[in-house]
């Protein structure tokens, strides 16, 4: 078996576990009756908490004490346990610590994946840059064929999910023993080298404005990546209790409708280099926002009947609000950040948008929700939700032109062209 194979299968499961219970959780929290809204959103609040911590913790682990592949391997082992356990719990409160638990070993498998692709594509001689991303895009593949298959089988409200993302858990952790070795690189911490690290360096970059600001909409955005995540699938399902949808397509099938989202972000992610290119990272970077404000608007319109083409057309604007703003935000932080600490700046992009981000995008929508848009009956008034989270997202897309200021340069141009260099006629290859 040849090492992009291996690769691909790994791939593959990293983001299949992932999406066997992500976008269908809150299908199974509320028609279980679990708790509330805002006791779900603290539940999806720890992929943010685990992302802020847990990622540059197992890197360092990685880079001083063990290989990467077993301590990858060992993460997902013991993720399938606590997957296997999370239906027998039902206290709310306990809820939330086992899935923190789950998440704090799930979310350091996403960087550590990336550790381990790149090394054994190096140990081989490929090249990372024109290898890697093909490769990558089979996790999203993995993602979609998740969805299809709880959505198939019936289990978007069964615990049948946890034990599906339980077994293929299993599996790739027992996968990863097999995976080139990727040994420790620094066995000594030196002396005043501990800051850099943890990544703590990075966070000078504070002190310039741009990196301010774009920090500061990157967690922005990230809490709007959250509000989709977490009633996206709860709120097609809800249709169901209205008999003149009862029985469509999207009412039965939300989480297939719903993996147009994840096939449209392979498919923009085609379309990046000419964007930037074109019209450049700021404008890009708004086009994200002003994607997510359609992407809301829609869903606040839409209906499983006639209105079926507005949910499908937010879940193909997803691909643009998602891919543009994290793809071109790594480029900016990639081009502008100094190159000892392009690393941890990396690293603290990803904080903003998928620990902090996410963490206050999560606990905000869930008390928002409770508190304004809940009926008397129970049920939730997502015309009224959806709008507002639309309006979150244009009062970002309005402020952000006027305060972050950035001119295209030849620095990101150039990046641009190494990572994709042109096919005949003109146009960049995709990645």
């Amino acid at each position: 078996m040849n090492i992009k194979f291996r690769l691909i299968l790994m791939n593959f499961m990293q983001f299949f576990i992932w999406g066997a219970w992500l976008l269908t959780i809150g299908h199974y929290w509320f028609d279980n009756k679990l708790g509330s809204a805002t006791q779900f959103t603290a539940i999806f609040s720890t992929m943010g908490l685990s992302a802020i911590l847990m990622p540059a913790l197992t890197g360092i682990i990685a880079d001083r004490f063990i290989n990467a592949e077993k301590l990858y391997g060992m993460m997902h082992i013991l993720g399938a346990l606590v997957l296997f356990c999370i239906p027998m719990v039902k206290d709310p409160t306990m809820f939330f610590w086992v899935m923190l638990l789950n998440m704090i070993f799930y979310m350091p498998t996403l960087s550590l994946s990336i550790t381990v692709g790149y090394t054994a594509l190096k140990n081989s001689g490929l090249d990372v840059v024109k290898v890697y991303p093909p490769i990558r895009t089979t996790g999203t593949i993995g993602f979609i064929a998740a969805l299809w298959t709880v959505s198939l089988t019936g289990n978007e409200s069964s615990a049948n999910q946890f034990y599906i993302a339980s077994v293929v858990a299993l599996i790739l952790g027992l996968f990863a023993f097999t995976l080139p070795k990727c040994p420790p690189l620094l066995r000594k911490i030196e002396s005043g080298s501990l800051i850099d690290m943890l990544g703590l360096r990075a966070f000078t970059l504070f002190k310039t404005p741009k990196f301010a600001i774009f920090f500061i909409f990157s967690m922005l955005l990230g809490a709007a990546l959250q509000l989709t995540n977490a009633f996206g699938d709860v709120f097609l399902g809800d249709f169901s209790k209205t008999p003149l949808y009862a029985g469509t397509l999207a009412v039965k099938y939300p989480a297939m409708i719903m993996s147009i989202s994840q096939a449209s972000e392979t498919l923009f992610i085609l379309t990046i280099p000419f964007f930037l290119r074109k019209f450049g990272i700021k404008n890009v970077m708004l086009f994200s926002m002003l994607a997510w404000v359609l992407r809301f608007g829609l869903f606040s319109f839409g209906n499983p009947g006639d209105g079926l083409w507005m949910i499908i057309l937010s879940c193909i604007v997803y691909g643009m609000a998602f891919d543009f703003f994290n793809i071109s935000g790594s480029l900016f932080v990639e081009t502008q950040a100094a190159p000892e600490i392009r690393g941890s700046a990396q690293g603290l992009f990803m904080m903003m948008v998928n620990g902090f981000g996410a963490f206050g995008g999560s606990i905000a929508s869930g008390f928002i929700i409770d508190k304004f848009f809940l009926h008397t009956d129970g049920s939730k008034d997502w015309h009224g939700i959806w709008l507002t989270f639309a309006a979150y997202a244009l009062v970002i897309a309005i402020i952000f032109p006027f305060v972050f200021r950035y001119k295209h340069n030849l620095a990101l141009a150039h990046a641009i062209q190494d990572a994709h260099p042109p096919m005949k006629g003109g146009l960049d290859s995709p990645l």
